[in-house]
């Protein structure tokens, strides 16, 4: 008869609690009820224009929310929705040597992303994120160098994207 109710009881518990539904991630954001993501295109507007950085940072955020969330990627509509553009792609000498020449240079990049909540309106949001990347001025921006500028840049961008829109920290 203990084991009976027992049984009971954990039914009546399972039951109680099996409508109860959060996504959580353990990255630190909840997309709520959320089940889609799109993430188009980034167009390149800045006035210097690098030709894979659209496709490389498109790629970057997608990956973030597949990677961090349990989010289906669609082209269509969507629950959560991020577009933009690139507004700011800048190469300026930091720091310089005793002879008045560059010792470094900084890469900045500032892109301007739409975020659109269609289950929760209120969390929708248009901000410019920016990061950059110092490397010595000797070296060309480009190969190796270029690979590890974007992945710095677009790994913090990224994540600040995700903490705005998810993590709402």
């Amino acid at each position: 008869m203990k084991k009976i109710v027992s049984i009971l009881i954990i039914l009546l518990l399972f039951a109680t609690f099996q409508g109860c539904k959060v996504n959580y991630s353990f990255t630190g954001g909840s997309v709520g009820e959320a089940k889609t993501i799109n993430i188009p295109f980034f167009p390149n507007n800045a006035s210097f224009v690098e030709p894979t950085l659209s496709q490389e940072f498109q790629i970057a955020l997608q990956d973030l929310f597949l990677r961090q969330t349990n989010l289906s990627l669609t082209n269509g509509n969507a629950d959560l929705t991020f577009e933009g553009e690139i507004t700011q792609y800048r190469i300026v000498p930091i720091a310089a040597t005793a002879g008045q020449t560059a010792a470094q240079s900084r890469l900045t990049i500032g892109i301007k992303v739409r975020f659109f909540n269609a289950l929760k309106e209120e969390d929708n949001f248009e901000k410019t994120f920016t990061h950059f990347y110092d490397y010595d001025a000797n070296s060309q921006l480009t190969g190796s160098v270029l690979e590890d500028a974007y992945k710095e840049i677009f790994e913090r961008i990224t994540q600040d994207i995700f903490n705005e829109s998810i993590a709402k920290w």
